[in-house]
């Protein structure tokens, strides 16, 4: 997946983009190959996850990836949406209200949107709550919506 990042920013021009999108991913396949890896790593080898033939008679019509899956992507996405350059140090801080409002498919495509919630300073550098969007291809109701947290210090 790695591609130039579509924007880049310095740790203290993400304060005054309060309320601004700042990228959009590319889109990322999401393979059953994919989904049955990420399920024997986590021991989350439920049906509707691993099993095609007993997923395609559940309630989506196959199999659908692990909604931790759709999220440990986060980092991927976003590194490819946009970058921020200048900082000693980037700490993934946490996240806050994570959802998943609608099944990603296998077979789907996948994408981020990013946009600064929230931007303040801190002793030694900047602190940022990015709401991230991540769309499904073709589908208006998002696989996740969370809200990613991150320090960058100088």
């Amino acid at each position: 997946m790695a591609t130039t990042p579509q924007n880049v920013y310095g740790p203290t021009e993400l304060l005054g983009m309060v309320g601004d999108s700042i990228g959009t991913s590319q889109w990322y396949d999401i393979d059953q190959q994919l989904v049955n890896e990420f399920g024997r790593i986590t021991k989350d080898e439920q049906w509707i996850h691993m099993d095609e033939e007993a997923a395609a008679r559940g309630p989506f019509g196959g199999t659908i990836a692990h909604g931790f899956l759709t999220l440990s992507l986060l980092p991927t996405l976003m590194s490819e949406a946009f970058q921020v350059n200048g900082a000693k140090m980037v700490v993934n801080y946490g996240l806050d209200r994570v959802r998943y409002p609608a099944p990603v498919l296998v077979g789907q495509r996948i994408r981020v949107q990013v946009q600064v919630k929230e931007a303040t300073e801190i002793p030694n550098g900047v602190h940022v709550v990015f709401s991230v969007v991540i769309e499904r291809d073709g589908e208006d109701r998002p696989g996740c919506v969370a809200e990613s947290v991150a320090r960058y210090l100088n």
